[in-house]
């Protein structure tokens, strides 16, 4: 009896430490061309809204690029450092209302984030032009 009282605790232990995972951290983003990773997303929460920031930019060539092709504040600006994700809002399991900027281009998405299901270390990207999306998929940074 102790044993199946053990294996229970234990059970829902994990099943809660997976349910608190959240889509705060480091986050991998990958060349969706080469697989490779391209940059350190660090996914934070302020003033009640989710950001991400370029933390790192992995080709030591390119990490004083600036956002020359952004509009508004981020013109000019350095892109390892700025913030490219803005204005997300918790909406049950997802974040929405928010967007992503794609320094290589400057266009800015309206996108929603969340953790895929089946694995809480992925985080799902998806941004939308009009009804047309793309998703990406980013890998939990472990510690």
């Amino acid at each position: 009896m102790k044993l199946k009282s053990l294996c229970i605790v234990v059970f829902l232990f994990l099943s809660f430490g997976i349910h608190a995972q959240t889509v705060f951290g480091k986050w991998k983003c990958f060349n969706s061309h080469t697989g490779e990773v391209r940059s350190i997303i660090n996914v934070f929460e302020k003033d009640g809204k989710v950001y991400g920031r370029v933390s790192k930019i992995m080709d030591e060539e390119d990490r004083d690029n600036l956002c020359t092709k952004c509009e508004g504040t981020d013109k000019n600006k350095k892109i390892e450092g700025l913030v490219l994700m803005k204005d997300f809002e918790k909406e049950g399991d997802e974040y929405v209302d928010g967007t992503i900027t794609n320094p290589d281009d400057g266009k800015v998405y309206r996108s929603k984030i969340w953790l895929d299901e089946d694995n809480p270390n992925i985080l799902k990207v998806r941004g939308y032009i009009g009804f047309f999306y793309k998703t990406m998929e980013w890998e939990r940074l472990s510690d």
